[in-house]
């Protein structure tokens, strides 16, 4: 898809042209927040959006692998334009403008919505941390299967500076990225996590300068979108299940779940190459 079409495509949603851009290239869906003079902070509209296409990702055998990234060096996602909400509800004559439910509900179907659908989307998502992640926007990193970060980006659980808790699934996405007590620091203090401090405590898997980010990133998505794309779902489904689920369970989730991949094309071809001693040609189904 060009960037022309990405535009359109963005605005006809009700997204400003230009604010999230979405490009597919040799399997890789490449999708950028391009508020850089905001720090890509996130408006509703555009958060929409990127569900949206990391949905349509899940059933389209055109795209292996997603990058999400941000534009500029001042921000990869500060999380929430929270000057951008959406229309209020319709009230009855005499009703409170805002009532109980109505803060817990636009959480939900907000950022846990966009969490969830980089968590639940069928292919692999890597993060091009290029600058800041900051509330919203670190879970929204943690929340992909891959983390790449420049060296200058730093992870900031800023919330506790606002006098507010963790949301985006932070606490459920930390506390098993690093264990209760690391994520506890974070939440508590709030400090500034610097791309190589958080490549050592496990929230990072590689920092890189930054002008090299995008080159790193580009040979990572290009092997996942080369790479058995069935066999990486399971993958990803099991591994994010593995924290939640007792023995029985997962056994189970993954006897299931070899039986569904070795009926895949793409198993026939890895168990052929192997027999003909020639490198796999996979297809992604």
């Amino acid at each position: 898809m060009s960037d022309d079409t990405t535009a359109t495509a963005a605005s006809e949603n009700g997204v400003p042209d230009a604010h999230v851009l979405r490009r597919l290239e040799d399997g890789v869906l490449w999708i950028t927040l391009n508020r850089p003079e905001a720090g890509n902070a996130i408006t509703a509209a555009m958060r929409d959006q990127v569900v949206v296409w990391l949905e349509e990702a899940s059933a389209d055998l055109a795209v292996r692998a997603v990058v999400l990234t941000g534009a500029g060096e001042k921000g990869f996602c500060t999380g929430a334009d929270l000057r951008s909400s959406g229309p209020a509800p319709s009230r009855p004559e005499g009703a409170p403008e805002r009532a109980v439910g109505d803060a817990a509900r636009l959480i939900r179907t907000g950022w846990q919505r966009l969490v969830s659908a980089v968590l639940d989307c069928e292919k692999p998502v890597i993060a091009a941390v290029n600058a800041t992640a900051a509330g919203g926007g670190m879970h929204l990193a943690l929340a992909c299967d891959l983390v790449l970060a420049a060296e200058e980006a730093k992870f900031i659980e800023v919330f506790i500076r606002r006098g507010i808790a963790p949301d985006a699934g932070g606490a459920y996405l930390l506390a098993r990225l690093i264990g209760p007590q690391k994520a506890k620091e974070l939440f508590f203090f709030g400090d500034d996590v610097p791309a190589i401090d958080a490549e050592r405590l496990g929230l990072v898997n590689k920092v890189v300068p930054r002008e090299q980010l995008m080159d790193e990133v580009a040979i990572w998505a290009a092997r996942l979108a080369a790479a058995p794309t069935k066999a990486i779902t399971v993958a990803k489904y099991l591994t994010n299940r593995a924290l939640e689920s007792d023995r029985t369970t997962a056994l189970w989730d993954e006897a299931v779940g070899q039986e569904l991949v070795t009926g895949t094309e793409d198993c026939r071809e890895g168990l052929t190459a192997f027999a003909e001693r020639r490198p796999p040609v996979f297809r992604g189904w």
